[in-house]
């Protein structure tokens, strides 16, 4: 409990302070080492700033670079900077300075494909009922949600959701990424978009299975059917929006700069 209310503050604080900096940082920034995940919006962001970035798997690996030392710090998003680092965290020697960004979340599907503006209808229904903020106090980021208007759905019949209703499963592309995709004790896969997504599983009739994807190949992974969405805290770039069919926005993040606490 101490962890989720500690992440939902550092995630209140953190998207009304996102755009400030932090001036310490800014005046080294050119000479450090940042470990990014490929293929992700940090890397996206340090690119743009020109600094010198060391590409890993993944966001997790990243955190991993800078608490061994073989990089100087790490880009990653405020959602899991907020549950991963810190006080009572598996980093409580690492912390977050500067927010170079303001985005938002959203899930990706097939270009063209109705499955999006199905899970825009659950994710509706779901926020009007109050069962997407009961799942988001489970995991801290009630804070990061985004306000969801009502939605409809109109069934196609040669459509992704007949596809996957047909084969019985829903196969969800993740990287591991607490608080929204991650194992727990048992190996189950939880977290924020892991629940949601077994939520819009459910409604469809079949179920959902997670698959571990390499982050810098999302969309060809899905392009080629083996997974039907990628829903991992996804950032809606104007890459990932122009190559997938993506719902509407459902949370609120930012890139964040993380260093050794000192």
């Amino acid at each position: 409990m101490k962890k989720k209310l500690a992440l939902a503050l550092v995630l209140a604080m953190g998207l009304a302070m996102t755009g400030c900096g932090d001036s310490e940082t800014s005046g080294d920034a050119k000479s450090m080492v940042y470990a990014v995940e490929a293929g992700s919006a940090g890397e996206a962001a340090a690119q743009e700033k020109g600094y010198s970035v060391n590409s890993v798997a993944s966001q997790a690996d990243a955190l991993m670079e800078v608490a061994s030392g073989t990089s100087d710090a790490a880009i990653i998003d405020l959602l899991m900077a907020g549950a991963m680092i810190g006080e009572s965290t598996s980093y409580p020697n690492l912390t977050h300075t500067e927010e170079l960004t303001t985005e938002e979340y959203g899930v990706g599907c097939r270009k063209g494909s109705d499955l999006a503006e199905y899970i825009n209808a659950v994710l509706a229904d779901s926020y009007a009922d109050g069962s997407m903020r009961k799942i988001a106090e489970t995991y801290g980021v009630q804070e990061a949600l985004v306000e969801q208007s009502g939605g409809s759905y109109d069934a196609a019949a040669d459509g992704d959701v007949a596809y996957i209703q047909g084969k019985g499963t829903l196969i969800v592309g993740i990287t591991e990424f607490e608080p929204m995709d991650y194992r727990d004790a048992s190996g189950q896969w939880i977290g924020f978009d892991a629940d949601m997504a077994r939520m819009v599983a459910d409604k469809l009739g079949v179920e959902a299975q997670f698959v571990v994807i390499d982050w810098d190949n999302k969309i060809m992974e899905l392009d080629s059917k083996n997974i039907d969405v990628v829903w991992n805290g996804m950032t809606l770039t104007n890459e990932v929006t122009e190559a997938m069919e993506c719902t509407n926005a459902y949370c609120k993040n930012a890139q964040v700069v993380v260093v050794p606490a000192k």
